[in-house]
């Protein structure tokens, strides 16, 4: 479906992206001359982890509760399997860290979890994808693909699994939160990418007017 093109194409390359980074993190590459250069990788997978799953938790659910039918199911499913992924993320980030409750844990079993926790919330975040994509016009996608890009670029860089996830405490909890990451990345001298906004987006009507070239999908329905 043309309409799944604009969200689902961003959606798809962030878990792209976040997958090719979550195989370096677990590979714990270093050197003799830089023994820290694998938490590096770490560091980095953990924030754009944290970032996506704020942001979705920003943009996506809220328009799923308006515009699909079973919305609140929807939401409710997903956020159990999106707070054991950062369940999982909060352990790697003890385990590198030196906590004396994750001392006894093999890497090989903290990265485990986290590899079977990414598995489903990428499912769960897929389906809520293709349910938006079949109440929404071209132009909504759109609207959320971008509020979707900009709530990442704003979003905490460390999980929180036990703060609000939804509505206004999780929207006040997100900003909170992005602050003290944000000092404490700085503190620190860790680097945190910028997401990485679409590539392509469906022209807007305006444009579609001055191209002559109107977009009409008679199947799609509207919200």
């Amino acid at each position: 479906m043309d309409a799944l093109d604009v969200l689902g194409r961003s959606v798809q390359h962030t878990h792209e992206l976040l997958a090719a980074r979550f195989d370096q993190a677990s590979a714990m590459m270093r050197t003799p001359c830089q023994p820290r250069k694998g938490y590096e990788h770490i560091d980095t997978f953990l924030a754009i982890a944290s970032k996506h799953l704020a942001a979705v938790d920003a943009a996506l659910l809220p328009a799923v509760r308006r515009s699909v039918p079973d919305g609140s199911q929807l939401v409710h499913d997903y956020l159990r399997v999106a707070r054991e992924l950062e369940l999982a993320l909060a352990h790697v980030k003890a385990r590198e860290y030196g906590s004396v409750f994750q001392a006894g844990r093999s890497w090989g079993s903290v990265w485990a979890d986290v590899g079977e926790a990414l598995v489903a919330q990428r499912r769960r975040e897929r389906e809520l994808v293709g349910r938006l994509a079949a109440r929404l016009d071209h132009g909504a996608l759109d609207d959320l693909t971008e509020r979707l890009y900009r709530s990442e670029v704003s979003a905490p860089t460390r999980p929180h699994p036990y703060a609000p996830h939804t509505r206004l405490a999780g929207l006040v909890a997100r900003k909170v939160m992005h602050a003290a990451d944000l000092f404490w990345d700085t503190v620190e001298g860790r680097m945190v990418p910028e997401p990485v906004r679409p590539a392509h987006q469906h022209p807007g009507r305006l444009t579609q007017y001055l191209l002559a070239d109107p977009w009409f999908d008679e199947e799609q329905p509207r919200s």
